[in-house]
Parts: C-alpha cells; sequence; structure tokens
C-alpha cells in the first residue's frame, strides 16, 4: 500500500469497450486530482482479460494479481468476450478472482436518476429514485468453495453457501452506509432481501442479519422476500433507501435497478472489503459496437466517482470526497442540461460527446459549493 494521500491505482483496461472507456476516465480522475489537490493517482496498466487469454493462455497473469494486490484501489473497464472460454465453456472473468482472491463481499450497486435521462417508468416520481443495493459478492449461489455437479446426466445441483463471518461484515458494512446516508438526509433504512420464507439458508441470513440490526438501532432495519422486492422495484422504487441481499439475488436486481435508470451504462458499481476494492461499470463488454465511438461511459465514470470517495472515506482525506463530489455534479450538469443522450436511449452521443461534456462542466462548478453524498 501507497503512504498517505499518494495512491497507487490498478487500471485493468480488459476488453471490448473496457479499452474504449478506460483511458479517457483515466485522464478525467488525473485532471480531478489536479484540480483539488490533496492526493495524487498513480496509475499501473495491467493485463488481464479474454483478450489475454486468447493471446497469451492466461486470462490473470500472476503479475496482475501480484500489482492488484498490492494498489490501494482497483478501477475495471469490462472483461470477457462470448467467443473466448476456457475449454470447460466457461467465459473468462478475472473480475470473479479479484472478488474471490481479495475477499471482496460488499457489492455496491447505487441506483440514482440522473436528470435530463428519459426514464422508462412513466411516474413523475421516478426523478426520486436514490438507493443502493448491497450485493454479498463472495459466496451465496456463486460461491467457489462447492462447484455445481452433474449426476449420471440427468440431474444438476448446486449449494448456496452462506456463512456468519461474511454476513456480519456484510451487514455491518450495509448499516454504516444507511448511517451516512441517513446523515446527508436520506431515511436511514436497512431492508434484508431474502426468501427466509422457504429456504434455511435464508432463513439463516435473516438470524445474522437481526442481530446486526439490535447493534445498530439508530437504523432502520426491516425484511423483505425477494419477489416482493422486484415487484416494487418497478411498482415504487423511489421508496427505498439501502437493500442488502445475497450474491444470485443481487445479481438480478442490481440489472432491474439499472433498467429503471437508463440501463447499464448508467449503472456504477464497487467491490467493497476490508482493506481492497474494484471499481467498475455494471455492464459488459458490448463487442458489437467495439470501435464505433458509441460507448456509454456514463458508468464508468460515476464508478471513478465512487473509488475517490472510497479513497477518502478509507483514509480521511476530504480532498478525495471532494473529487468524487466534482465528479458527480459534473455528470449531473451534463445530462441535466439536456443536450445529452447515449446511443443505448436513443440519442447520437457516444464516449468522446459525453466525457467532453462532463469534462466542460467540470469547468464551471466550484470545489467549495460541491455537495457531499454517500454511496
Amino acid at each position: 500500500m501507497s503512504q498517505l494521500s499518494d495512491f497507487r491505482i490498478a487500471v485493468l483496461p480488459g476488453d471490448g469497450i473496457g479499452q474504449e472507456i478506460t483511458a479517457p476516465c483515466v485522464e478525467l480522475l488525473s485532471h480531478v486530482a489536479n484540480r483539488t489537490g490533496g492526493f495524487t493517482l498513480n496509475f499501473e496498466t495491467l493485463l488481464a482479460g479474454a483478450s489475454h487469454y486468447r493471446d497469451a493462455g492466461t486470462a490473470y497473469p500472476d503479475s496482475s494479481r501480484k500489482a492488484s494486490e498490492k494498489a490501494d484501489a482497483i478501477l475495471l473497464g469490462a472483461m470477457g468476450l462470448p467467443d473466448v472460454r476456457y475449454p470447460d465453456g466457461t467465459e473468462i472473468s478475472p473480475q470473479l478472482d479479484l472478488r474471490f482472491d481479495l475477499e471482496l463481499y460488499a457489492g455496491v450497486r447505487p441506483v440514482r436518476a440522473l436528470p435530463g435521462i428519459d426514464l422508462p417508468l412513466a411516474d413523475p416520481r421516478t426523478k426520486q429514485i436514490d438507493f443502493v443495493l448491497i450485493r454479498e459478492s463472495t459466496e451465496g449461489l456463486f460461491s467457489p468453495k462447492i462447484k455445481g455437479e452433474v449426476i449420471d446426466n440427468k440431474t444438476a445441483t448446486d449449494t448456496m453457501v452462506i456463512t456468519r463471518d461474511i454476513s456480519e461484515r456484510l451487514f455491518d458494512f450495509s448499516f454504516k452506509l444507511a448511517r451516512k446516508r441517513k446523515s446527508q438526509g436520506h431515511p436511514g433504512k436497512l431492508t434484508c432481501v431474502d426468501k427466509a420464507n422457504v429456504f434455511r439458508s435464508f432463513a439463516f441470513f435473516r438470524s445474522v442479519f437481526d442481530k446486526q440490526a439490535a447493534l445498530n438501532s439508530d437504523i432502520i432495519a426491516d425484511h423483505a422476500y425477494v419477489d416482493a422486492t422486484a415487484l416494487n422495484m418497478v411498482r415504487s422504487p423511489w421508496g427505498f433507501d439501502v437493500l442488502v441481499t445475497e450474491n444470485m439475488f443481487g445479481d438480478i436486481l442490481s440489472d432491474l435497478g439499472a433498467g429503471l435508470i437508463g440501463g447499464m451504462g448508467m449503472a456504477p458499481s464497487a467491490d467493497i472489503g476490508d482493506k481492497h476494492a474494484v471499481f467498475q461499470p455494471c455492464h459488459g463488454t458490448a463487442p458489437d459496437i467495439v470501435g464505433t465511438g458509441k460507448a456509454n461511459p456514463t458508468a464508468m465514470i460515476l464508478s471513478a466517482a465512487l473509488m475517490l470517495e472510497w479513497l477518502g472515506d478509507t483514509h480521511g482525506i476530504e480532498a478525495c470526497t471532494q473529487g468524487a463530489d466534482l465528479i458527480t455534479t459534473a455528470v449531473d450538469q451534463a445530462f441535466g442540461a439536456g443536450n445529452l443522450k447515449p446511443w443505448e436511449l436513443g440519442g447520437n452521443d457516444g464516449t468522446d460527446a459525453i466525457f467532453k461534456a462532463v469534462y466542460g462542466a467540470m469547468q464551471d462548478i466550484s470545489l467549495s459549493g460541491d455537495k457531499q453524498r454517500a454511496i
């Protein structure tokens, strides 16, 4: 780890449009660091992904793995290509290796409606959507500890793995985030999303949640079944604050959340552990639009803001928090002006246009007027 405010950032552009949105994002981050002062970002670009597996026979080289472990934060573009797979037919996904290797148990998926974006739900209250879904990211049905199996080509099984240790850390993280959001005007409510009425594993998950809730009485704690949550994410998504759930449920609900705010190109994410964190857009590599300039970099830009916010919180550096606010405010102003519309939303604005609009908006923002916000 680096010292004080001199941060080492591992950059893994990955594959497809990951390459196209990462370089300008790094340039934007460098500008923010220079503008705010108080910290420096030293970027190291690392090899990983499906294209590297195709060319070199390894998806995540040891050199990249070791450099990632030493970094203060990891910025990731996107990884995987549909026509490049392991011999067993599974996709190349070093991002999963990162989660498991570094114990990044808290998958943070902010769902916030940006100004100026046409949203799929007609209700005007959708403009108020601002909640966070926290997905446990190292066990559940994705657990690498127990592999699924096919028995006699007749029956296939997978095992749900939920441990007290990871669940306690996940819930402590979630209560802390709800408390931070409460200090900024949000309700201060944490909802455990499960299926405890059917599965013993989720009944256990809920019991651990209730134990941690008793230690965090300043935060409203309640429960919701996953099917009801999916219904209410469509019916009244403006009513949520912070949701916490198992890995598979979180995987599905986070995509639904992205759909509420315009799609995967608008959805940032973070995978956070006790010592490490990875920041990446929720979308994939989109090989069908590589080289066309159509890739929407908004999720990547907002993921970079999450990275600065996390560095600021973790190291107590106000300048990092100020940099995160600068990026978020610039994105809001760029879209709020009403002149930006990404390709996937029916517009003509791609990577270059959106980056230039955000950069331009930054020049008109006073640092002293930035508003701090929780993830």
